[in-house]
């Protein structure tokens, strides 16, 4: 059995000091015995409204621990949780990690990855075959991966992969702009500091 202020009940407020002298203050959301770990639900700290920070407190490294209003009557039951929606959310997850595997087995280049990742944002039916990038069974995609390696009869589906692709490249290419203009010094900050 637990010692009077060693246990705190699920719904009690609860204030610490760390050993780092940082006050800490929330509701109990868990608290596990054996490990001293204690789960606070506090403030967010984006400001955002109806959002929540849960902080995991090793009660080993608090200084302090003060019982602000300790909850008696029993917590609300747990809400269920979708485990069908869960379980399809894990296996699309495997799937794509597997499938970036593969393009990194089959010797897929870096910009050809990139590429599917983004068409994959956007058209989630997309998949390798070899080294090609396959959209909607429709549109195929061929190294080195340009506007003009998108072959498929021509529609709406190709139209629309095209478009993707030019944006893909022009904003990847704006990206180096950027990282080069601010990796060299202007001739001015040159020439200041010469």
């Amino acid at each position: 059995m637990a010692a009077p202020g060693e246990y705190f009940s699920v719904g009690s407020q609860v204030s610490c000091r760390t050993c780092q002298e940082q006050r800490l203050q929330g509701e109990v959301v868990a608290f596990d015995y054996p490990t001293k770990m204690l789960a606070l639900k506090c403030p967010s700290s984006s400001g955002k409204p109806n959002h929540a920070d849960i902080l995991l407190i090793n009660l080993q490294y608090v200084s302090e621990v003060e019982i602000i209003n300790d909850r008696t009557e029993t917590p609300p039951p747990l809400a269920s949780l979708n485990v069908s929606k869960l379980a399809n959310k894990a296996r699309m997850e495997k799937e794509e990690k597997l499938s970036q595997a593969y393009a990194i087995s089959a010797g897929v280049s870096l910009e050809g990855q990139q590429l599917f990742q983004t068409i994959h944002k956007t058209i989630k039916d997309c998949k390798w075959q070899e080294k090609n990038i396959v959209v909607m069974e429709e549109v195929v995609i061929a190294p080195p991966y340009q506007v003009e390696n998108c072959k498929g009869k021509e529609g709406s589906a190709l139209s629309h992969v095209r478009k993707i692709v030019e944006k893909h490249f022009r904003d990847v290419e704006s990206q180096k702009v950027m990282q080069r203009s601010q990796v060299q010094p202007t001739q001015k900050e040159s020439a200041l500091s010469s």
